[in-house]
């Protein structure tokens, strides 16, 4: 069994057992949370859609860990003037999908 989640602004194709890297989810370690935005469900040819959620459906996550991602660097450089470095790294959560 699959499902297609939405969280962070993205969609994810999940299914048991899938440990995922989401935008930060304000949970603690090893809570559970419920996922209700499930976009799709299906099961070999049986596939449910939803418009635009699947009533009734849900998904049970594990919290594993929180962390930040790489460093990404911008410049900005102008010839003998002027010149600007900037960093961005972007916090995430690490999901494990316990159950559809």
């Amino acid at each position: 069994m699959f499902a297609v989640i939405k969280t962070g602004g993205k969609q994810y194709k999940v299914e048991v057992g899938t440990v995922l890297k989401v935008e930060k989810l304000a949970a603690e370690v090893n809570s559970e949370i419920e996922i209700k935005e499930v976009l799709m469900v299906g099961e070999g040819d049986n596939v449910t859609v939803g418009t635009p959620f699947v009533e009734g459906a849900k998904v049970v996550a594990v919290v594993k860990e929180h962390g930040k991602g790489v460093k990404k660097v911008n410049f900005k450089y102008n010839k003998k003037t002027y010149y600007r470095k900037k960093g961005h790294r972007q916090q995430y959560t690490t999901i494990e999908i316990k159950s559809i």
